[in-house]
């Protein structure tokens, strides 16, 4: 009877045995086989460029199938479109280290600031005016607030009196576009226009635009405008000037607005316009 017992154990032990055998045989043989597949494929892909393209569609689609759907919000997805930004590093050099130049001394993003200086280059061009210039004078006039107002009604990025002014705005859709950055950059630029033929000069233009141009002090405000500029163009320039805080005019200093309603010969011995100033554009 113990002999049977015995035989049996011995039987049970083998059968055992074989079966682990056998099961480390497959699964060895399995991953030995995986590996194989994984460096076949592997080979596929480094030759074949298509499947991998192909494979790498397949996979992201599986994966956005699976994707929960997202929260439902209120925020539309054309948002974007009105959204006035852009990245630096689309911009060529010289314009890219003036938008972060820029950001740095306002404390204004890198990313809107790119779109102003992209199309102060833009506007620029196409009037003969240094786009450094006509950052500047955003600088000194809002510190690049797109919905600055002053006491005496002077909006948005330069300032412009839109009552003054609001016929300039009428092919954009009214006055409320004086809130829009690039609209208000493109009426702002021809108000200066007209106030540099009218006065004869830079810093005659500047006093008209202003409002100060029948007053005997500007209050320093050409003086900023010159200044800022000539830092913004060591900035396009390569050089780092050093960064100082640049002070608004008084609100005050538009209380008698000029309207500039055509540009007038320069007076008979007034400062030939600084074409140097306004010339250098890129």
């Amino acid at each position: 009877m113990n002999k049977a017992f015995d035989a049996t154990a011995r039987g049970l032990r083998t059968f055992v045995s074989d079966v682990a055998d056998g099961f480390f045989e497959i699964t060895h043989n399995g991953f030995a086989l995986v590996g194989l597949a994984i460096v076949f494929a592997a080979l596929a892909l480094v030759a074949r460029p298509d499947l991998r393209k192909t494979g790498e569609e397949q996979l992201m689609g599986w994966l956005q199938s699976r994707k929960p759907a997202p929260e439902a919000t209120d925020l539309e997805p054309t948002a974007i479109e009105r959204t006035t930004a852009a990245s630096p590093s689309d911009l060529p050099k010289q314009q890219a280290a003036v938008a972060y130049w820029l950001s740095k001394k306002y404390r204004v993003a890198a990313e809107p600031l790119s779109v102003l200086v992209a199309e102060a280059y833009g506007i620029g061009k196409r009037t003969k005016i240094d786009p450094t210039l006509i950052l500047a004078i955003m600088a000194v006039e809002s510190s690049f607030n797109p919905f600055a107002q002053s006491q005496v009604g002077a909006q948005g990025l330069m300032q412009v009196m839109t009552r003054v002014h609001g016929d300039k705005y009428e092919s954009a859709g009214g006055t409320l576009t004086a809130f829009d950055p690039v609209t208000n950059m493109r009426v702002g630029v021809k108000v200066l226009q007209e106030c540099i033929a009218r006065a004869g000069s830079l810093e005659g233009g500047l006093r008209y635009y202003v409002g100060a141009a029948n007053l005997q002090d500007d209050g320093g405000y050409a003086s900023k405008v010159i200044a800022e500029h000539e830092r913004l163009l060591q900035v396009a320039n390569g050089r780092a000037p050093s960064t100082t805080t640049v002070t608004p005019p008084p609100p005050g200093m538009r209380a008698q607005p000029l309207p500039v309603v055509a540009p007038a010969k320069p007076e008979e011995g007034a400062e030939p316009a600084k074409v140097a100033l306004l010339s250098s554009v890129s």
